[in-house]
Parts: C-alpha cells; structure tokens; sequence
C-alpha cells in the first residue's frame, strides 16, 4: 500500500469516529447546557459525567526507542455516571515521535454504549523504526554479542572482516533494521445469551509491511558498509526474497472471552480471558503464506488488601496451528485487543521488559507477567481523582514452537561460501545453544487519574546477560495488562 493510501485510510477511520461522536453530542446537547453538580461516591471520589477532554503533550522515554515527544487527547463520554469509573466510550489521537527515529500516528476509539450489550474497538495507526531490532529467530538459539567482530564492505566492492569495532553505536546496527507499518484493526465483542461475564468477538485486521535494511546516514560511522544480520538472514535463505521486503496481511479473528474485571485500565479484582482464533489467508500477495495461529491470554487480579494491594498475573501464549507464516508476521501476537501502542512481542515494554526488543521470535511462545499493584495514596486536584501507585515485577517467556530452525543450523555453512571466512570465526546465526526461558524483574511507578489515565514510569533488568546489558527504562501511559 502507497503512503498515500494509508493516510487517506487512517484520515477516514478518524472522520468516521469523530462523526460519531458528533451526533452523540448533538443527542446529550441539553444536558450539556446545565451546570453540573458535585457528586462523590461512597469512597469520596467525584463522580464524572458526560464529556471528559484530556489534551497532553507526549513526553517519555524507552530505552529501546529514545527520548519521546509529541501530543496526545484523550476524550470520555461517562454517560449519566451511574457506571462511572467506567465509560461509555472513549476515543484517543496520538502523534509522537521517538529520538531514536520511530514514529506513531495512532488513533483508537473503544465503544461500550454504541452497539446493546457490545464492545467495539476501532484502532488504526502508522508506525516507522528505523533502528527496529532485530536479533534472529528462537531465543537462545541466535547468539547475541555486545562486542563483536563485523563484516565489512572495502572500497574494491569485495565482502571482507572489519575487526574489532568496540563502539556500542558501531556494533549495535548489526542487530537493526528498517520497518515502516500500517495497522488496522476492527473487533466487536457481544455478550451470549447465558453467563454474566461470558463473550463472543469478531475481528478484522490488516497490516502491511515495508521492511528492509537500516538506512541511516552517518559522517562518523560508515553504517552503509557494514553487513548486517537481517542481510546475513537473506544471503543465507532463512529469510525468502519473496518476503524479504515485507508484505500485506489480513486476519480474520474469532474470540471466546470471559470478563470479570471490575474495571478496564485499573483493575483491582476479577478475570480476563481470551482464545483467540486468526486466520490469515494470503489474498493480496499471493506468495503462498496464508497461515493460522491460536492465541490465549489469561489475566488474573486478586485483591489483597481490599483495593489499595492487589496481586496482578498474566500468562499469553501463541501458536502458528496452519500454514506457514511470514518472518515479517512473526512478531506480532494477534490478540482480539490492542491496549499498547505496538502488538510485537517478545521483548521489550509490552511483554518480558528488561530484555532485548524482540529478543525472542518464534512460531510459538509463551510469557508471563507478575507484579504486585500497591495504591500508596490518593487525593483530589482539579476537579479529578488521582492515586499513586507502585508495581514491582517479574516477567519471563520462552520460544514454544521453533520457526525454521533446521535452517538455521545450516545457514552459517552457506555464509562462508559466500564470503570465504576463516572457519574458526565466529558463528552470527545460530549459536548451538537450546531455548530457555528469559527472564527479567523491575518496579514501576503510576500517576492515575480517574482510573481511566494512566502515567507510567517502569524500570527492568534482565537476568541473563544473553537477553541485553544494563537498565531498561520505559515512561509511557497505562497498566501493562
């Protein structure tokens, strides 16, 4: 798809929504006129009603990313407030970019009122990376090198060794690429005729990728002669020409869901569950990677001291059951909703933190979030409710299901054919080593208001020095899950 059309796509959706919101404003008009009374509830919050406006500046911070800036709105409708915290719809607009060189134009609207006992979900959005990390597939079996040695291009045009490159800015290209993607994604979640908590979803969701080598200009680096490991995977076979360049998916989505949480962005007790069944049939590029994958979540929140310390966990696993799926469509997990910004996994802010940005690529994995939501105190300040909060944690997760690992113990072979490398050199693919499980723990800090926005700050290492180096910050908005 041409820039042209994913802009022309994501300003409809935006029109759409905004449209909706319009007549939903021109219904409640005479309710707006009146002033509006002070109401608390039995716990001394002031209760919200109707519209809620609230325009930010972006500032934030991920290591993997960079500094973040920009602007964001979040806008509430809380209906009459008899289900407040909870909302009856609310809409989202984010621009912001990140140092590092991503960008993200995002827009989501999340529906509760406008279909009778239905959630609908709206989410579109533009991302670019052009420093995407990209460290190989299953786990442990790619070999991770904070130092290492590089392949190099002299002036003659003939491959040849660079030796010892110590600068970190250096060696850190090897394991970069380029990514630019456009993201849309539908769901309707509707109530069965039994069960209080219990739902069907639908889905729809298209993504095309544009990937690619990194492409960054730099006068003290010659980042342009340096080889890098997505090129390593294309020389080799384990990454295919035909989709070595990314591509276009469409998912059509079928979920079971249970849902007992007592709210959606801060939840204190309750349940989350969701299967979710995806097919992915290859009817834009023809390239023959139609495919199939299951995916599970399972989220659990016990209150342990009333609503002020509760004892949050969530297990995801995703499975490729059919078909063979893209390298590109490898790092999505196709869960029915998306909370986060970006739907990649495994590693980094939105699933095992503290580890290396898509550390772990297979056709399966698992992982598991557990963290401990203690309220330390709350007050009121212009007109709104806010609590601080702190979150201590432990993540981990592991490669379930290989992706072409037979390949990838032979790629290596077919790399010093290429090059005529000494045979004593270091192995880049596959580090002979099995899969095991990744690990990482942190704290984070929260400011939320009206339980609905949330201001994050979390901080995580990982426990294995094959997972990355150091402390890994991430300053953003919301809960993890």
């Amino acid at each position: 798809m041409k820039k042209s059309g994913k802009l022309f796509a994501l300003i409809s959706i935006l029109l759409m929504s905004f449209a909706l919101q319009a007549q939903d404003a021109i219904q409640n008009n005479d309710n707006g006129k009146k002033k509006k009374e002070k109401i608390y509830n039995e716990k001394g919050e002031l209760i919200k009603k109707g519209w809620n406006f609230g325009p930010l500046p972006v500032v934030g911070f991920n290591s993997d990313l960079g500094f973040q800036y920009g602007a964001c709105v979040d806008i509430f409708n809380y209906g009459d407030g008899s289900r407040y915290p909870k909302f009856d719809y609310k809409m989202n607009l984010e621009v912001s970019a990140y140092t590092k060189g991503s960008l993200n134009l995002r827009f989501y609207g999340d529906y509760y009122s406008l279909i009778p006992n239905s959630r609908l979900f709206v989410d579109a959005g533009y991302f670019t990376d052009k420093r995407f990390e990209f460290y190989g597939f299953n786990g442990y079996a790619s070999p991770y090198y904070n130092d290492l040695y590089v392949l190099g291009q002299q002036d003659n045009g003939q491959q040849s060794l660079i030796e010892n490159y110590n600068n970190p800015d250096f060696n850190s290209v090897f394991y970069r690429m380029d990514r630019k993607q456009f993201r849309f994604n539908s769901c309707l979640r509707t109530k069965f005729g039994f069960g209080e908590h219990l739902y069907y979803g639908v889905g729809l969701s298209y993504f095309n990728y544009n990937m690619g080598r990194i492409n960054i200009q730099n006068e003290e680096y010659a980042y342009d002669q340096q080889i890098t490991l997505y090129e390593l995977y294309r020389e080799s076979g384990l990454i295919r020409a035909d989709e070595a360049d990314g591509g276009n998916v469409t998912q059509l989505k079928l979920a079971f869901i249970y849902d007992s949480k007592n709210h959606d962005s801060d939840p204190t007790r309750g349940a989350y569950f969701e299967a979710t069944l995806t097919g992915a049939p290859d009817i834009i590029d023809g390239d023959g990677y139609s495919h199939a994958t299951f995916n599970a979540v399972w989220q659990h929140y016990i209150p342990v001291v009333a609503e002020n310390l509760t004892f949050a966990y969530r297990v995801v696993t995703q499975n490729v059951i059919a078909g063979e799926i893209p390298y590109y469509a490898a790092f999505n997990s196709n869960m029915l909703f998306y909370k986060k910004m970006y739907t990649d996994a495994m590693g980094g802010v939105n699933s095992v933190r503290g580890i290396n940005r898509n550390r772990v690529i297979g056709a399966g994995y698992a992982w598991l979030n557990a963290e401990l939501r203690w309220k330390v105190v709350g007050f009121q300040f212009i007109n709104q409710n806010w609590n601080v909060a702190l979150n201590p944690f432990f993540d981990a997760g592991m490669v379930t299901q290989s992706y072409r690992l037979d390949e990838q113990k032979e790629a290596w072979n077919k790399i010093e054919e290429i090059y005529d490398m000494p045979s004593d050199y270091k192995n880049l693919i596959y580090s002979g080593q099995k899969e095991g499980i990744h690990t990482s723990a942190g704290c984070g800090l929260k400011l939320i208001m009206n339980r609905n926005f949330i201001i994050s700050a979390e901080a995580a290492k990982a426990l294995n020095a094959r997972d990355g180096e150091g402390m890994r910050v991430y300053i953003g908005f919301n809960y993890l899950f």
